[in-house]
Parts: C-alpha cells; structure tokens; sequence
C-alpha cells in the first residue's frame, strides 16, 4: 500500500543503471473476498506459510480499528520497507509517504478505502533509511459472510526500475527534441555574428582615431562572448567539432588542480580521491577539462559558505541492464565531483542539463554550465548521471568509455595566415554574410565568384574551368546543401578542393569525406579563413601534381 520514489538521481540508482522489469500481462481479479474465520491466530497453517514464503509484499489492514492500522505484514513487505514486523503493526501506512509522494493518488487511496473497494495505482513511498521506492499496489476488501469488512489486503511490487527507464526515455526524447532547437537557433546566431564580427574587424583596420577604435575592439569581444554562448549551445546539441586523443584522467585531473584551486577560491577545499591503475579514455582534452571546470563552478556556488570538492576517478563495468543505461555493455572510466552543498530536488534534478535552466538566479548564471557539460559527454559515447539529496550534497559524474593506454598525439602546427591570388567560389543563401566572406578573400587578393545555392553554384563550377577552390556554406536552400555540393563537384572535377563553412561539424565528419573537402567552423575570423583557405587550396594543388613533378604551392 506503500510506494516510494527513485533516489532523486537523473534515471540512474546509486549502484548501477536501473533495469526496465517485465511485467506480467494484467489478469482479471476479484475485487473483494469474503472468509468465513475472520480471525488471525492460525498462523501455522497452509496458507500463512504460503504468505510468510511468497517473494511478494503483503499487509493486511484493520478498518475496524481507529485509523485502519496494519495488523499483518509478511516477511518480503519488510524486506522491502526495511521495518520488522514490531515496526509495522499498529501504525497506518502513511508513515511510509514522504516528501515526493503524490497527494492526487494519496486522496484516490483514501477514497477507495473509505468506499470499501478495490483499486490498484502506484504510489511514491519511502523506506526506513529514507530511500525512495515505486510501489504498484493492489488493494482489496475482505468481508465476513454476513457483509461486514473485516480487513483490506495489499499486495506490493517494487516497480521502481521501470520508473526509472521510462523517466530515462522520456529524458531523453525531450533533450533530444531542445537540441534539435537549440541547434537550429545557434545557426541562425552564428550567421549573425558571422556577420557582425566580420564587419567590425573590417572597420576597425581603417579607423585611424584611438577612441572609436577603443569602442569597436570592445563591440568585438562582445561579440565573440556572444559566439562563445553559441559554441556553448552547440555543445549541448552535440553539434561541435572534437578532436579526441588517448589521455588518461588521473593525469589530467592532477595537471588541471593548481587551475582548479585558484578557480574555487580559499574557501573551498578540494580533495583528490583518484584510483589508481585506470585505463584511458579517447577523449577532446581540452573540451573536457571545461566541462570539469563547469561541474566544479557549479559544486562552488552550491557551497556559499565554503566546504570540501572532492573530484574522484573510478572504473566503471557495464554488464547488462542495457536500455536503463543507455550504454552498451563494457568498460568505463568515471570522472565524479561531489559537494557537500543543500543537494537538489527531483524536479531540479530532472532539468539540470537543459539550456538556460538555472538554480542560481539570472544574475549569477547563464544555464549552459551542464547543459554543455551533457552534450559532450553524449558526444563522447558516455553518460552524465547527476545523484542529490536535499540536504546532502550532489554528485555528477561523466562516465566515458575505457581505452588502452597510449601516448598522446603531438599538438598540430598551425600554418601562418597566407595571401593568395587564385579563384575562389563562394556560396552563401544570406547576402550578409555572403559579402562579408567576398571582401575577405578579395583583401586577401583572391579572385571571388559568388552563387546564392547549390545549383547555381555548380553551373559555375561547369563555366568556370580555372577555379581553385569552393568555399561554401554547409546548410542552403534548394535541396543541395553544402555537402551534396561537394560530391557533385568531386564528380564533376575529382581535384577541385572544397571548403565547408558551418557550425555543425560533426555533420560533416559523419558524411562522405575526401582527400580534397575541408572544414572551417563559423562564426570565423578573417586570420582563420585566410589560413584555411591556403591549406586547402595547397592541398588540392598537391592533389593535381602528377608523379615526379616538382610543386611550389
């Protein structure tokens, strides 16, 4: 008759992944027995052994008696709510509601027991130690021969684990749907500050006084903190670019603490509780060492007063339990902040990670901490699990993929920004931003050709047989958007290097790559375009010298 909810963790339990319970099909049931021995004391024959060994939670309650009191709870009700049998007898089962508990399914319970009937719903309940637990219960009168109620019988069954996987699912499928949104407004903002960030360093090289030139350099950075919010929303989305190496946590943690330390403040203390012997994990370094970051801000304001971070490292074994999880079976490596702050409730628990949703108030945040946090870990092939209890801290762990150990890849050199003088194609839908990426090549002495979409644009890689390169927007209308533009002029011309500008990299990784197409992430600045322009036109150049023949691009 008693339920109680999960732990207040996102679709997880503390020890693992809980798993989806299969249920049994529903069986027509009567709503009500009569016995002839209303009485008790026989607890020695067949059917009180049958009870006391069945592995379902079973109470009987007294409505006879001042606030029909449990009179009997077999030994799986008590293993289940952790009381003995002494605990239970006497009391109402309304001791086990707690804080979560539903006062709609409370009042329908009350309801059918004040009208004698049998009803079966599922209610959030608590055990002895405080745990919540999901309880499908089925409640039913008993009578005497003569009519008269005698007791009310409950059966128990602890569905929590399914709870937890269809509050996963749902989770899920909405973070899915605001990162579709999401996405799709970070686009449109980036062509804006595309525009707007191009414009102003444009503008600011041929001021001559120091004071508008103050004030442009500062409209600049308030433009590329605007694009950081986009890069943020992005991370979200899972729609940025990353470049994973093989690392090893425990390295990267005690590399990162004096940057940690000097973040948080003298009034946090952090303590490292890092397993050793951990495997490694292929991971964006410098993606995750800002998640980290984000995770620890949030742990520090959740402490105003000052308190203890502890950052821990574990290996993680995922065995089964597959669709709870949402990770398949194998290896994995934990990184986990836990702070000793008031904890979170469900409802905030469940939002933590979406876009602008924030617990601190509009003045000390903006919401996208966790939400980036989220998606790279999603972008990772791990699982962000965030445990709280109000009153008992929180704690969020990334859980990622175990590797082998191997060394780090050596940094790539970047080329130093090149002019040029060949031709290139640009394709751009917005005029804004189409001409602003004109003027930048042209300042840098190449040669523009300009098309609006797809289809123009291959009619002038069929007219124009001097080109050098396309650079080209990744989303166009039309029905041809940048990547199917690429194919159609590798088809056309095998050495004709193209050039995709777009704030969904991962799109483009997951498309059909070439030696010849590149990627340049938006909004750029003119020194980047300059600089990947030239490696790519080179490396198309480099495509098209045939065997021993000399190349001075």
């Amino acid at each position: 008759m008693s339920e109680d909810e999960q732990p207040n963790e996102r679709a997880v339990g503390r020890d693992g992944f809980p798993a989806r319970m299969p249920e049994a099909p529903p069986s027509p049931h009567r709503p009500s027995a009569i016995v002839a021995r209303p009485g008790l004391d026989e607890r020695v024959n067949v059917f009180f052994a049958a009870i006391e060994m069945i592995r379902m939670p079973m109470i009987l309650t007294d409505p006879r008696r001042p606030d029909n009191p449990i009179v009997y709870a077999n030994r799986a009700f008590q293993d289940l709510t952790g009381y003995e049998e002494a605990d239970l007898v006497g009391r109402n089962c309304r001791f086990l509601q707690g804080p979560q508990t539903d006062r709609g399914t409370v009042d329908e319970l009350r309801d059918a027991v004040a009208a004698r009937r049998a009803i079966a719903t599922e209610i959030l309940n608590y055990k002895r130690d405080g745990t919540p637990f999901w309880n499908s219960v089925l409640i039913g009168p008993v009578f005497d021969e003569a009519g008269d109620i005698l007791y009310f019988f409950a059966s128990q069954l602890d569905v929590t684990r399914r709870w937890a996987s269809e509050q996963a699912f749902r989770q899920a499928q909405k973070m899915d749907a605001i990162g579709q949104l999401t996405a799709g407004l970070a686009h449109d903002f980036n062509n804006l500050l595309q525009v707007v960030t191009g414009n102003l360093e444009m503008a600011v090289q041929s001021v001559g006084d120091e004071r508008p030139a103050r004030q442009i350099a500062r409209a600049i950075q308030a433009a590329e903190r605007g694009a950081k919010l986009t890069t943020q929303l992005l991370a979200f989305a899972r729609r940025t670019r990353l470049e994973p190496k093989v690392i090893g946590l425990n390295a990267l943690v005690l590399a990162f603490a004096e940057v940690i330390e000097s973040t948080l403040g003298d009034a946090i203390a952090v303590k490292l509780d890092l397993t050793p012997g951990l495997p490694g994990v292929t991971l964006d370094r410098t993606h995750l060492e800002v998640a980290l970051l984000n995770v620890l801000l949030n742990a520090r304001d959740a402490m105003p007063k000052g308190g203890t971070v502890t950052i821990a490292t574990d290996p993680v074994t995922v065995a089964g339990d597959v669709v709870a999880q949402g990770l398949p079976p194998g290896e994995y490596v934990a990184l986990r902040v836990t702070d000793e702050g008031e904890g979170m409730p469900p409802h905030v628990i469940e939002r933590a990670a979406e876009p602008f949703f924030s617990t601190k108030g509009a003045a000390r945040g903006t919401g996208l901490g966790l939400a980036m946090v989220h998606g790279f870990v999603q972008q990772s092939l791990g699982r962000l699990e965030i445990v709280s209890r109000e009153g008992h801290g929180t704690t969020v762990s990334m859980i990622f993929p175990a590797t082998a150990a191997a060394e780090e890849a050596p940094a790539e050199r970047r080329h130093r920004p090149r002019r040029g003088s060949e031709t290139v194609l640009v394709v751009e839908d917005g005029d804004a931003v189409r001409s602003l990426a004109s003027e930048y090549l042209e300042d840098l002495g190449y040669t523009v050709l300009l098309a609006r979409d797809g289809q123009e644009a291959l009619a002038v890689i069929e007219a124009e047989p001097a080109l050098d390169l396309v650079f080209s927007d990744l989303v166009m209308p039309g029905g041809l958007d940048g990547l199917g533009l690429a194919a159609e002029a590798r088809r056309r011309r095998p050495d004709l290097p193209v050039l995709l500008a777009t704030d969904d990299e991962p799109r483009v990784a997951g498309g059909p790559r070439t030696p010849t197409m590149d990627v340049l992430g938006k909004p750029y600045r003119k020194s980047e375009l300059a600089d990947r322009v030239r490696a790519a036109i080179d490396r198309g150049a480099g495509q098209r010298v045939a065997p021993g023949e000399p190349h001075h691009g």
